[in-house]
């Protein structure tokens, strides 16, 4: 006699992967994010804090929590924020709870933050899956960061300067994708993520 199995009452939920994308400024993680998230079920971009000022484009509590000084100090200060970092002046964190919770649910997390709050989450949180966002040269990098006209030059110059020392610390990440082609960076994107989703791993605690 056939017997079918309800695995949504007898097996245990996956718990979803920490993920960890980091990749200069003017890579484009705006649009390749954009597009992983659109076609990839079961991941969600965790959204992050910061004291920088809102651009016009942005909305608050969709693309950041925007907090002034005092407020992010206090959630650092008691251990609300999962990793930090400084950055162009302002600061930048990852709320715990938010992704604590979506990955008890079953989701994969996004984190798209700066490589020292990577190294943050690879020291706090080993079993987080590091991906790194490359330009195809840095001379393609130099080039979008001068077309968005939304920087004076000596800010885009700062961020020039940030991202070399970036790419000289890609070796923190397990993987490394090139954004050349928007579609092609995606689809390697998912096959790291698919992949992950297939290995065994020890519960978070």
């Amino acid at each position: 006699m056939n017997q079918q199995v309800n695995c949504s009452a007898t097996c245990s939920q996956r718990q979803g992967n920490l993920i960890v994308l980091s990749g200069p400024s003017g890579v484009g993680k705006g649009t390749v994010v954009a597009q992983l998230l659109e076609q990839t079920p079961h991941l969600l971009r965790s959204i992050s804090v910061t004291t920088r000022q809102k651009r016009n484009s942005e909305l608050d509590c969709i693309d950041y929590f925007f907090l002034t000084k005092e407020q992010f100090s206090q959630s650092r200060a008691s251990g609300e924020l999962l990793e930090w970092a400084e950055y162009a002046g302002a600061f930048y964190g990852t709320p715990r709870s938010f992704v604590r919770q979506q990955q008890q649910d079953g989701n994969d997390v996004l984190l798209v933050i700066e490589v020292a709050g990577a190294r943050q989450i690879a020291q706090l949180a080993p079993e987080a899956v590091l991906i790194f966002l490359s330009p195809p040269s840095f001379e393609a990098l130099e080039s979008r960061l001068a077309g968005r006209a939304t920087e004076q030059p000596e800010q885009v110059a700062s961020r020039l300067v940030k991202a070399k020392e970036e790419i000289s610390q890609k070796e923190l990440f397990a993987y490394e994708v090139v954004n050349d082609i928007v579609e092609i960076a995606v689809n390697n994107l998912q096959h790291i993520i698919y992949s992950e989703r297939l290995k065994i791993r020890q519960p978070i605690r």
